[in-house]
Order: C-alpha cells, then sequence, then structure tokens
C-alpha cells in the first residue's frame, strides 16, 4: 500500500495465485462485503416508491393509476441514467471513494420523502420530482459492480459479482417486506403523532436513515482504492464502440431490466388486478429473483453464461404465458406462482448473463496478442479487467431503463385496455428476441471473421 494513503493498494495481482491465497483474498472479501450492504440499502432506497405509492390514496392524494405507475417508474428511468456517471466514477474517484459519496448522498431522497408524503395537496409534479431523487439508490449498482470486478480473479468474478448482485439486488425484497409493517408503527415518525390516512408514511423513509449512515461508516473505514483500477474515462469509452457492449445491453434488459421492473410494478399490479390480496405478498418475488442471481453465476462458470441464459430465456418465455393465463382467468394463485418462476429466471439470468461480459472482453482482448508472448498476455488481461469493469458498468445502466419501461408499461397498458396482457404480450415478444440474438452471436458455431475468436466454442 502507499505509505501516504492507505487507503489505496498500489499493487494488486488477483490472478497470482501466491498473492491471492495470501493477502488478496481477505481484502477482496472485506470489500465485497461492505459493497454488498452500501447496494443494498441503494437498491432498497430506489424502490421505496414501489410500496409508497401503493399507500397514496389511502392517505389522501388524488392521483390516478396511471401517475401511480409513474411514480413507481421514474426512479427506475433516473437510476439508469445515474448508472452511467457511476461507472466511470470508481477508475476516476477510487471504489472506495465513490461508495462513502453514493451512500451519503441516499439521505437526499430518504429524508424529502418522510416530509413530502405527509404533505396531501403535493401536486404530482412535485411528488414525481421527489420521486425521481429515489433513483440515485439506482446508480449505486453500477459502480459497486465495476469495483468488485477489479478486486477478484477472472475464475471467481461469476460467484463474486453474483454475490455482490444479489446482496444489492434483495434490498427490492427487504423495501417491499419491512415498509409496509414500518408504516403502521409510530416508533420513529418524527414529524407528526398521528397518521395520515392511517399509516406513517414518513417512515418509508426515515427507516432507512441508520442504515445508510451504518454504510457510509464501513465504506470510510473497511474498503480501499485499487491504483490498478484507475483508468481515464476516454480510455474506458471505448467500449461504446464495441460490438458486444450494445449486444449484451440489449439482452441485459431482458434479465435484469425484467427484474427490477417487474420488482418495481408487482405491488401495484397485485394491488390493482388483486384489490383484495394485501401487497405485502410482493416482497417473494424480488426475494426469489435476488436469491438465485448468484446461482445463475456460479451455473455460467460451471457450464457457460450463453448457455444459461439462452436456456433462461425460454423458461422467462413459459412463464411469460402462464401469467398472461392467469391473470386474465383472475386466478391469483396461479399468477402468483408464474411470477415467482418468472421472478426466479431473471435472477438466474442475471447471474449467467453478468458472468458473459468479462468473459466476452477476456476473449477478444487475449485473441489479440495470441502468440506474442507472456508480456502481451499480462498486457491485455489487464486491459481486458479495465473494460469489463466498465462495460458491466454500461450495461447494467441500459438494462435499468427496464425499471421504467416495465412499470411504465402496465399503467399505459391498464388505462388503454383495463387490464396489463397488452404489455405481458410486449414483453414477451422482446424475449424471443433476446433469445435469438444470444443464439447468433454465442452459441452458434459458424466460421468466424478474420480477427474475431470464437465466442460459442470459448463458451462464454
Amino acid at each position: 500500500m502507499r505509505e501516504d494513503s492507505p487507503t489505496w493498494i498500489s499493487e494488486w495481482r488477483p490472478e497470482d495465485e501466491a498473492f491471492w491465497n495470501a493477502t488478496g483474498k481477505t481484502i477482496a472479501r472485506r470489500n465485497l462485503i461492505w459493497s454488498i450492504v452500501a447496494e443494498h440499502i441503494g437498491f432498497s432506497v430506489w424502490l421505496i416508491w414501489s410500496i409508497v405509492a401503493t399507500k397514496l390514496p389511502q392517505a389522501g392524494f388524488h392521483y390516478s393509476t396511471d401517475e401511480l405507475f409513474q411514480l413507481v417508474a421514474v426512479p427506475g428511468l433516473i437510476g439508469a441514467l445515474m448508472r452511467f456517471p457511476y461507472t466511470f466514477a470508481v477508475t476516476t474517484f477510487g471504489g472506495r471513494n465513490w461508495t462513502i459519496f453514493s451512500a451519503a448522498i441516499l439521505f437526499i431522497p430518504t429524508l424529502s420523502l418522510a416530509y413530502f408524503v405527509s404533505q396531501p395537496e403535493t401536486p404530482f409534479w412535485l411528488m414525481l420530482l421527489i420521486a425521481s431523487t429515489a433513483g440515485l439508490g439506482g446508480g449505486n449498482f453500477a459502480s459497486s459492480m465495476t469495483n468488485i470486478s477489479f478486486f477478484f480473479p477472472d475464475r471467481m468474478k461469476g460467484w463474486a459479482l453474483g454475490l455482490n448482485a444479489a446482496g444489492g439486488n434483495i434490498g427490492v425484497s427487504s423495501v417491499q417486506l419491512l415498509t409496509p409493517i414500518l408504516m403502521t408503527l409510530a416508533v420513529i415518525n418524527l414529524f407528526q403523532a398521528t397518521p395520515v390516512g392511517g399509516v406513517y408514511l414518513q417512515n418509508a423513509g426515515l427507516m432507512w436513515v441508520l442504515p445508510i449512515a451504518v454504510a457510509v461508516f464501513g465504506a470510510v473505514f473497511f474498503m480501499n482504492n485499487l491504483t490498478s483500477a484507475k483508468s481515464s474515462v476516454k480510455n474506458q469509452l471505448a467500449i461504446v464502440k464495441r460490438k458486444h457492449t450494445w449486444i449484451m445491453a440489449f439482452i441485459y434488459i431482458g434479465t435484469f431490466g425484467s427484474f427490477i421492473g417487474y420488482s418495481a410494478a408487482f405491488p401495484l399490479l397485485i394491488k390493482t388486478q388483486f384489490p383484495t390480496v394485501t401487497i405485502s405478498i410482493a416482497f417473494l418475488g424480488p426475494l426469489v429473483g435476488s436469491l438465485s442471481r448468484p446461482f445463475g453465476g456460479w451455473l455460467a462458470d460451471k457450464v457457460g453464461g450463453s448457455i444459461i441464459t439462452f436456456w433462461n430465456f425460454i423458461a422467462m418465455a413459459a412463464a411469460t404465458i402462464g401469467v398472461l393465463y392467469f391473470v386474465g382467468q383472475k386466478d391469483f394463485t396461479g399468477f402468483l406462482s408464474m411470477f415467482l418462476i418468472l421472478f426466479l429466471t431473471t435472477g438466474i439470468g442475471n447471474g449467467s448473463t453478468y458472468r458473459m461480459i468479462p468473459s466476452i472482453f477476456r476473449e477478444e482482448n487475449l485473441f489479440k496478442v495470441r502468440g506474442k508472448g507472456d508480456a502481451a498476455r499480462a498486457m491485455a488481461l489487464k486491459a481486458a479487467s479495465i473494460e469489463s469493469g466498465a462495460a458491466v458498468g454500461f450495461i447494467g445502466a441500459v438494462g435499468a431503463v427496464g425499471g421504467y419501461l416495465i412499470p411504465s408499461s402496465f399503467g399505459k397498458s391498464i388505462a388503454a385496455t383495463g387490464g396489463p396482457q397488452l404489455a405481458l404480450a410486449i414483453f414477451l415478444a422482446f424475449y424471443a428476441i433476446c433469445l435469438g440474438l444470444t443464439w447468433w452471436f454465442y452459441l452458434r458455431r459458424s466460421s468466424q471473421a478474420e480477427g474475431a475468436p470464437s465466442l460459442a466454442e470459448a463458451r462464454v
């Protein structure tokens, strides 16, 4: 480590087994733990409005169903946009430094929510603006994943990224499980002694103030920056010109975009389609999707990410057909069962697609230096690490637009047709396209263009 700044690690060689076993493993795991803590809270804040929106009418807010879906959707859009600068922040400011900042800034959406939800006269445009600040929590994923990708050797990236992502994703389940409970209690209410419309909506924001403070503390005292992860934004932006960056971003909309979009929309979708069912059950979907994500990464490490992704899209399409059938039949048991399968497949797909990204960039960079010796190979691996770190953040940013598109589509579909079937049919067609792209670019064995590696043979 640098003597003048012990928070910076100047020598980091995770592919060197001796270094990894001696010191690297311990440091990497410590950074992973606190990365998960910060990202978990980020996801929780990002999805606060998925629950709050369902309670606004009860608290005296007179918003239409479409407007309620917009309050759920807009944090998804802002979160996706925030992921672009967050992707490049780690290599500019350092992973530890950015985690401190990105966690501390979450006081803005939580405290502003706590105040304005106690004001039933708040106009819709202002409430939409307040909801948009929750998108700051969505940006955390990109910087967290980029940061962790530098700490672990290639053989463990699928597991590490999957665990990091799952720890964050499960924040969706946490907020949807705990918020309805805590909104019934006066124990942490700071703004008024009586609830608004029978619920303490303020608690939805106040409940995360202490956890945010813990995350900031952990990042300050237990995380590190890596000098090997330093890179100019210009060098990282080279990934925007790569074909596979955009292909994987499109596919990732189908996996992570589905997870975050369905997670955001699920409570309000239950409330509109099955009014007699409590929304507190909605947390099960994100929970299943979060827990299955490391499994998807583990499977991809063992079998190959593209193979898992391909079959996973088939399962996603089948589950979507099941949801279409049961929502039309107004059969909640069947609807919930199919949606839980759909959440399961979004999690597996999240893990497998993210494992594909570093593998693709590694194969492409190694192909360029084939036969040029160990020094060239080492440089290629370093370049691949920088590029894949930028790519996972960039692709995650594009994929996150599903957090806006899915709730918004449900709202428009219900407003236009009275039900969510039209939106579900569009999602089904999208999965078919993702299935075709996965096969064509990553599983199809054919004569490769000169200067291009065989990604199918490499089992990315």
